[in-house]
């Protein structure tokens, strides 16, 4: 008997419709969907944390509440990105120990652990977190193809994993490109020299996934990821009900109705026209893939992203840099954040124009060694360009953050209403902020006041205004525009838009070289201000784009002869940042 997990709550909508499948959505068919018997259903982690919250408005720790709530029979799966957590950055042990331990409170069952760079020192205290939750844990395979990659190199690294305590493991491929009979030599070895338990997570991109499958399970795979028809094939996983049908009455039949699983596409595909704005234009076979080797959660992002920034039409020539920038960063896995980094970077090598030429925080913490190890050296010369001098660190990279859980504790202070709020602070800080105020406001909605009129006299210094109050009923919205305020000026000109303080002291400039966004974005820091003088390469504004702090540097000498942004806003691709003159 083979078992399937199915995705459609996570990597499904994720890989089709970039993550933005609603909650409300999903629980109409919990009910069918926990009556299936599936081994399990993999429906948190990866990318649903922030998306939840940058592009939903929903709580994802909520989100878990209400799928463990409506499907308590079927076991939970979620997606760990080891010392990663489901952020872009490494946490302290603290930290990783704190979000297993309230995950498995909130009804996760399985974890899937994970490292972008295939370093097992980034997955052990995850794994060991998980053992003492008393939850399965599930150690990763990212595979990969490279000159530095083979099934030698995977089951060596599975034999490492089971020291670690591993319950099982798991081969993820990420992008599609394992082949049928690499995969039934890799879990049979696996199943033999490792000993543990063997899931194949796939996903179709290449068209070779559901052969793969097959051979896999001829192999021994006890367990492979599926979706439901209505999210499955393109950049996803094969369908599941074409596994249940190709099973049936073999060794290998799974045992699950087919035609309840029927029922739960109906629901699905009667809700995915509501996301056809997010649809990915990949959705057929591309065997294009295995050069690029962009994974399929990725791939409807990315897509979407260049398209934000009105550069869809670069997309072939952001595939084509894929690759170019891995070699130069040692052939990493490309799954998340390896493949966020790599992808966006090659983006941002093509819009710029100029290899390198801006670069994210993230490629500089990894070019210095902050997630780990890749399996190959780092092109030393990109290296240089981007770091400079700094020596790149060689110890597993928690062990040089500090515990870190009561300083974020103190600082997400009254906003946190318990410690699944300060964890998503930890995660995304200023994302979290900003959907904390928001449902603070839905949570406490202002209390009805009583209508009210006339007229007041107000004197401030030497001038005196006359104030009309207007009656607007008898409840005022927290998010209602203020009342009109009637004075002698009233026929003034209104008011200009409020600037930085840097432009707002400089002036906007007229002319001068602008130094535009390269892509949209949301200014995280404005690092000069007005009458700096700057060299090329100098920093001016770090934007929020593509998940990734990019830093925008000066393309010229000169002085600063505006800011024409502040910190929190939001950008447009080719709206001027900085004025230079």
């Amino acid at each position: 008997m083979v078992k399937i997990t199915d995705t459609i709550l996570r990597d499904a909508h994720q890989s089709l419709i970039a993550t933005r499948m609603k909650t409300e959505d999903m629980t109409p068919a919990l009910e069918k969907i926990d009556r299936v018997g599936y081994h399990s259903i993999e429906m948190w982690g990866g990318a649903t944390f922030d998306s939840c919250m940058r592009f939903l408005d929903e709580d994802p720790w909520e989100r878990l509440r209400i799928i463990r709530q409506n499907a308590p029979k079927t076991k939970l799966q979620m997606l760990l990105r080891g010392q990663n957590l489901v952020g872009y950055r490494h946490y302290a042990d603290d930290v990783v120990g704190k979000f297993v331990e309230k995950a498995a409170e909130n009804g996760i069952d399985i974890f899937r652990v994970f490292d972008a760079l295939n370093d097992p020192r980034n997955l052990r205290t995850a794994l060991k977190s998980v053992r003492k939750s008393g939850k399965h844990a599930q150690a990763t395979i990212s595979y990969t193809i490279s000159p530095l990659h083979s099934n030698d190199v995977f089951v060596a690294l599975g034999e490492e994993l089971k020291g670690m305590d591993a319950d099982s493991i798991c081969i993820k491929d990420m992008a599609g490109l394992i082949a049928p009979y690499d995969a039934y030599e890799l879990v049979s070895r696996l199943k033999k020299e490792v000993g543990l338990p063997v899931q194949l997570h796939c996903h179709c991109t290449s068209g070779m996934a559901e052969m793969a499958y097959l051979k896999a399970i001829e192999a021994g795979a006890d367990v492979i990821d599926t979706a439901i028809s209505a999210f499955a094939g393109g950049t996803s996983q094969p369908s599941t009900e074409s596994f249940v049908a190709a099973l049936k009455g073999t060794k290998y039949d799974t045992g699950l109705d087919l035609n309840l699983i029927s029922e739960v596409a109906e629901h699905f595909n009667s809700i995915r026209g509501k996301y056809a704005q997010f649809e990915s234009k990949f959705t057929g076979v591309d065997p294009n893939v295995l050069k690029f080797q962009i994974p399929g959660g990725m791939i409807s992002n990315l897509a979407n992203q260049l398209k934000e920034a009105n550069a869809l039409d670069k997309m072939d020539a952001v595939l084509a840099e894929v690759p170019r920038v891995r070699k130069d960063f040692g052939y990493p896995p490309l799954v998340t954040p390896s493949s966020q980094i790599v992808g966006t970077q090659a983006v941002l090598n093509v819009i710029g124009g100029e290899r390198y030429k801006m670069t994210s925080k993230e490629t500089k913490d990894y070019l210095a060694g902050r997630y780990g190890k890749p399996a190959g050296e780092i092109d030393a010369e990109v290296r240089k360009t981007v770091i400079g001098d700094e020596k790149p660190i060689t110890v597993r990279p928690a062990d040089l953050i500090e515990p870190e859980w009561q300083k974020l504790v103190k600082e997400a202070g009254k906003l946190a209403h318990g410690d699944e709020d300060v964890l998503l602070y930890a995660l995304f800080p200023k994302v979290a902020q900003e959907f904390f105020a928001r449902r603070d406001a839905k949570l406490n909605p202002p209390k009805p006041v009583e209508p009210v009129s006339g007229r007041y006299t107000i004197t401030v210094g030497k001038n005196t205004y006359e104030i009309g109050i207007v009656e607007a009923g008898a409840y005022v919205a927290v998010q209602a525009a203020p009342p009109v305020v009637q004075t002698a000026q009233a026929t003034a000109a209104p008011p200009v838009p409020a600037q930085s303080p840097q432009a707002a002291a400089g002036g906007q400039a007229t002319s001068g070289n602008l130094v535009k966004a390269p892509l949209p974005g949301k200014v995280l820091r404005i690092a000069t201000r007005v009458g700096a003088q700057v060299k090329r390469g100098s920093p001016l504004v770090v934007l929020e784009a593509m998940k990734m702090e990019n830093e925008v540097a000066s393309p010229f000498d000169g002085v600063v002869k505006s800011v024409n942004v502040s910190e929190g806003s939001s950008v447009g691709a080719g709206e001027t940042l900085v004025v230079i003159g």
